[in-house]
């Protein structure tokens, strides 16, 4: 794999934190294994549920909280032991009850990972609409995130193109 220049969203984006890889996420191609990729976007996500205020304490306080609907991650360059990872966050989407989320890692000039997230708010009573102030955060996030242009990578699924291979 080759890295990407880092471009449009990695300027612009919500910074939503980072970290430096540590020896047990290294497999024994010398690269970090898939599932912390995973994790380090979970690092991501809690940031972004945090500044928008339907992290752990809004979990704590209300009882509801925000559950993982689907994901699509995608491995663009390979991050080794002690690489230095950025993460940034764009809101796509937004309804009463629903975020769509795009997160992009890099690392050492280049875009490594995204990872592209549909979330659901859930109470009691299962999916439900997000409280008045959180889904006013929420909102003020998109506005401004609706002047960011779309990430290509967004919106991509799996598939195999007929012919190739």
């Amino acid at each position: 794999m080759t890295g990407l220049a880092m471009t449009g969203l990695a300027l612009t984006g919500l910074a939503t934190g980072g970290r430096m890889v540590p020896p047990e996420w290294i497999d024994y191609n010398g690269h970090m294994m898939d599932a912390y990729y995973f994790l380090a976007f979970t690092e991501a996500t809690e940031a972004f549920l945090d500044h928008v205020g339907l992290g752990a304490g809004y979990r704590a306080r209300t009882g509801s909280g925000i559950y993982t609907a689907e994901s699509h991650l995608c491995f663009l360059a390979p991050v080794t032991l002690g690489a230095a990872l950025t993460y940034q966050t764009l809101l796509l989407d937004r309804d009463a009850k629903r975020l769509h989320v795009f997160h992009q890692m890099t690392s050492a000039g280049f875009v490594a990972a995204t990872c592209e997230l549909m979330f659901l708010h859930v109470g009691a009573e299962g999916v439900m609409p997000m409280p008045p102030k959180e889904a006013g955060a929420v909102a003020a996030l998109a506005s401004s995130h609706a002047l960011v242009p779309r990430p290509d990578r967004a919106g991509r699924r799996v598939a195999m193109t007929a012919g190739r291979g």
